[in-house]
């Protein structure tokens, strides 16, 4: 039954994302034309075909996808307000729980992705035309080599804000920079059981270039009760159940500042992440507490 739910959810997907990636497409390509009225025009339409396309891939999941997600502590949102939106990451199905829980609450998310996904075929440009911001991970090896790459990530990331700034927008980013795994949990020696160690540079950079402009953050912590899910189970029918909180905060002041410039607020910013990720250790054990009882 699983494979055939499979093949079913599938064909949806994949035809779903065709349809979309047209329009989606042509407003990306014709966005090259520098008239900034015409550009924010084809942003907005854009936007709102990925909205359709989103809505339709949450139908998908409601007719082959049985799958019951629990969300608590989402309150009121709006469609006309800029957010920054921070999760746990344990594997892709997160995207698709993100975009459902939060579809036509918030405004579009766009996510931070790594360089190399633009050449995932059909979603790559579609990300693209999303404006999708596409981060190259610079290593510390690479910064000794080449110190002029130092601040190559700021640089992508304030472009990628003076976009965002012509209309309201939800910047997701998975502060942990990688999806969870024990080997990874081990590497790292994390102090939190269920989660790796937070990384502050992704969202440090956002709110250094638009901390004024975004009003709340969307604390998101996304948990599986019978193990972290591959792609193919979701699309399968194999997860019966997810369980994702949300907790919405004003900005605080400790998370807007000179992060490059400031090593005292850089301090100060880690300090209040780390909070943050205690915090969100503590639910996902009383989330996993409340489902072994």
């Amino acid at each position: 039954m699983s494979v055939i739910r499979s093949v079913f959810s599938i064909i949806f997907y994949t035809i779903n994302t065709l349809i979309w990636f047209v329009p989606i497409f042509v407003c990306g390509l014709l966005k090259l034309i520098p008239i900034k009225p015409l550009q924010k025009l084809l942003s907005w339409v854009a936007k709102q075909c990925a909205t359709i396309w989103v809505s339709f891939n949450s139908l998908n999941q409601s007719l082959f996808t049985p799958t019951k997600i629990n969300v608590t502590g989402l309150e009121e949102t709006k469609l006309k307000d800029w957010y920054l939106v921070i999760a746990n990451h344990q594997s892709w199905v997160d995207i698709l729980v993100l975009q459902r829980v939060f579809n036509r609450k918030i405004p579009f998310l766009n996510f931070f992705l790594k360089k190399e996904l633009i050449y995932v075929p059909i979603l790559g440009l579609c990300w693209w035309a999303l404006d999708f911001p596409f981060m190259t991970r610079t290593s510390k090896s690479q910064l000794k080599k080449n110190p002029k790459l130092r601040g190559k990530d700021l640089e992508t990331t304030r472009k990628a804000c003076e976009k965002f700034k012509e209309m309201p927008v939800s910047v997701v980013n998975f502060v942990e920079g990688t999806r969870f795994t024990e080997q990874k949990h081990a590497r790292q020696s994390s102090p939190f059981p269920h989660l790796l160690k937070p990384k502050a540079g992704g969202i440090a950079f956002v709110m250094q270039a638009m901390g004024e402009q975004i009003s709340k953050v969307v604390n998101v912590t996304i948990h599986y009760p019978d193990g972290i899910p591959t792609f193919m189970d979701f699309a399968g029918g194999k997860v019966k159940q997810i369980n994702v909180h949300v907790d919405i905060r004003p900005v605080s002041e400790e998370l807007i500042g000179d992060y490059t410039g400031d090593s005292e607020f850089r301090v100060d910013f880690q300090s209040e992440l780390n909070r943050l990720w205690e915090e969100k250790e503590l639910t996902l054990q009383q989330l996993e507490q409340n489902h072994k009882q």
